[in-house]
């Protein structure tokens, strides 16, 4: 039997998206085998609710909302453990503590490191380009808590500059 041509759409649209769905996943689970799990997850939603789709505003928000939602709904299932992720100071003594030189997944261990949601906000409007709106839609929380979120991760960057020095060639 053949597929509607939506569904096929939405399959080829999707693997478009799967590198930035996956740096949305890392944001919200920390690490890489997690957020690949929950990209599988994430993509298998996606194909069963494309129904659910109206073709209307973006596909990766409706995609990054499933993400968090999913994401949601798996941490209820988990036991609860104790968060390796600290407030802002404790992150900011941490990174102090890191070698200087800056390896090539220092930046996504440094977004991960970030306090829960504040890193995926910071991936949405300042990575992916997403409106305050639009982030706050996709994360579930009002508007103005992405300002204050976005000023904590953008202020968890400059306290790092000195740590990890930008080469000039």
């Amino acid at each position: 039997m053949r597929q509607p041509a939506t569904t096929i759409d939405l399959r080829r649209d999707l693997v478009g998206l799967l590198p930035r769905l996956r740096r949305f996943a890392i944001t919200l689970a920390g690490e890489a085998t997690a957020a690949d799990e929950l990209v599988q997850a994430v993509c298998q939603r996606a194909i069963s609710r494309g129904h659910q789709w109206s073709g209307e505003g973006r596909l990766e928000s409706w995609v990054y909302t499933l993400a968090r939602q999913q994401w949601a709904d798996d941490s209820r299932k988990r036991k609860p453990k104790a968060s390796v992720r600290g407030n802002i100071t404790d992150i900011r003594e941490a990174a102090r503590e890191r070698s200087a030189a800056v390896d090539p997944d220092a930046i996504h261990r440094m977004i991960a490191d970030m306090p829960d949601s504040v890193s995926s906000i910071f991936l949405l409007v300042d990575v992916e380009g997403h409106s305050y709106q639009q982030a706050a839609d996709i994360m579930g929380i009002p508007a103005a808590s992405v300002a204050s979120q976005l000023a904590t991760a953008r202020l968890h960057f400059a306290g790092l500059a000195d740590t990890h020095p930008i080469h000039r060639y």
